[in-house]
């Protein structure tokens, strides 16, 4: 299957020679090598995020179905924009961020899209004033955060990363997220098994607030983090880029006088036709993903609601406890076995086999639809719960962790912000459709779903490398674009 990616990416390269990069090949290799507690502290600072991420997009689904409960009148467009704005918003925050990153530096952004998350989050909670169309308006704020976060956060860690664990490091990032998960269902659940010591008019609002705290945590250190050494001494700044080295995790290096930069504008990413195929790998196949986790996941109430004889809130309490079931059992062992074996099994094969196990469990969903009717609740729970632990073990890490590692450091913020795009804008597209191809029953929807998961397969087959074991200088063939400055 590499051979295939291979011989496509062939077609357009042209043969140039290797040029000798002296103080950014001392710098790479330094990190490429490095072991130290600095990893660990920029995971912290930058998984906490992920966490908040997680727990801000999806107990939005929770909130959505306390609201009718409490007061607030809302059409069927209410429910699918309230769910799902912050998606659209985070295409446009994963964009803008991408690009700021590449173009103002890393140090002087990141940071900047947790105070955007923070605001949104206290904003959804506290001036809503029962308003929809105000709720759907902080909602959008607090998506340019996580569309920016989902930009930043990956380029931070695996420019900091060595060659033998990025894998480890980058997915770990993402893999917050299943902690966001069980916690945000796990919150809910109490919440709503205590209405008579916190009302559910009081829950909601409690519920979108804690969202802001995870994040308003780690806002100081991460304006408090040097400008990551790879990409400073790609833009010419070798004495910088060895002075922010030895400041952030130790390492002494030695710079010579000759100075290069890497000179790999925005526009290389559609110019350089490898890019471009490239591109439509990591953007493509997240997008498909997206669509598949973020309408699944917010709909839960929804996709739960054959299952359940209770209704109002006695249902909603069962599907907040199937849920979190789910996400407890099937999401976060997937999340993390898939990130403790991507250096030792690979990008690609572990996203083949999601996107293959995926497309098995929705067939089986949408081939034998009585497995949705209340008689057949472990059935549904089995192979509901095998998708989730493929989709973990599968395509939703592995998505994360390509875009950064394969385009060149001055234009991998905008290469992994398209890419982050193209996810939300699948995320945004599924969970506002699927509330309308839900009416038409489950199996007309994990058909969709089956189709996409065959789609992403044969798109990481055809347009994406395997990058385990290679130095991101290599695969992003920074050399070529490497040049010496008077």
């Amino acid at each position: 299957m590499d051979n295939i990616y291979s011989f496509i990416v062939n077609i357009y390269l042209e043969n140039m020679d290797n040029k000798d990069s002296g103080n950014i090949d001392t710098i790479n290799q330094a990190l490429d090598n490095a072991t130290g507690k600095f990893h660990f502290k920029t995971f912290l600072t930058a998984g906490m995020g992920f966490f908040t991420d997680a727990y801000d997009l999806f107990i939005i689904g929770t909130v959505v179905a306390i609201l009718p409960l409490v007061g607030w009148s809302l059409t069927k467009t209410d429910v699918a924009l309230i769910s799902s704005m912050s998606l659209i918003a985070a295409v446009l925050g994963a964009l803008t961020f991408g690009r700021l990153l590449d173009y103002l530096g890393r140090k002087a952004v990141y940071g900047l899209e947790l105070v955007l998350l923070v605001i949104g989050a206290l904003g959804s909670a506290f001036l809503s004033f029962k308003n929809p169309s105000i709720l759907i308006g902080w909602r959008f704020l607090l998506g340019l955060g996580i569309g920016g976060d989902y930009a930043t956060s990956s380029v931070i860690m695996s420019e900091y990363s060595n060659i033998k664990s990025r894998g480890k490091y980058v997915g770990s990032i993402l893999s917050m997220q299943s902690i966001g998960l069980v916690v945000s269902s796990l919150l809910a659940l109490a919440f709503l098994l205590n209405t008579k010591i916190i009302p559910l008019a009081d829950t909601w609002r409690i519920l979108l607030a804690v969202g802001a705290i995870p994040a308003a945590v780690v806002i100081y250190y991460r304006r408090k983090m040097p400008e990551p050494p790879r990409y400073t001494v790609a833009k010419g700044h070798a004495d910088e880029a060895a002075k922010n080295l030895k400041s952030y995790t130790g390492i002494d290096v030695k710079m010579d006088k000759k100075k290069e930069e890497v000179n790999a504008p925005w526009y290389t990413l559609i110019k350089d036709r490898a890019f471009l195929i490239t591109l439509i790998g990591t953007a493509g196949s997240w997008f498909l993903m997206d669509w598949a986790f973020y309408g699944n996941s917010i709909m839960a109430d929804k996709i739960f609601a054959t299952l359940i004889t209770q209704t109002g809130l006695a249902g909603l309490i069962k599907s907040t406890e199937y849920a979190a079931l789910i996400f407890i059992v099937a999401a976060l062992p997937g999340y993390w076995l898939a990130t403790f074996t991507l250096d030792k099994l690979g990008r690609k094969p572990i996203q083949i086999t999601g996107f293959v196990m995926l497309a098995v469990a929705f067939i089986i969903l949408a081939a034998f639809p009585i497995l949705d009717t209340k008689g057949y609740v472990a059935e549904f729970l089995i192979v509901y719960g095998m998708s989730y632990f493929f989709m973990m073990f599968g395509p939703n890490v592995t998505t994360f962790v390509y875009p950064p590692e394969v385009f060149p450091v001055t234009s991998r913020g905008l290469g992994t912000g398209i890419s982050a795009a193209g996810g939300k804008t699948g995320a945004f597209i599924g969970t506002f459709v699927d509330a309308f191809i839900i009416v038409s029953g489950l199996s007309v929807m994990m058909t969709v779903l089956a189709v996409f998961s065959i789609a992403g397969l044969i798109i990481t087959v055809l347009c994406l490398p395997e990058t385990k074991g290679r130095s991101m200088e290599e695969i992003s063939r920074e050399k070529e674009y490497t040049q010496t400055v008077q």
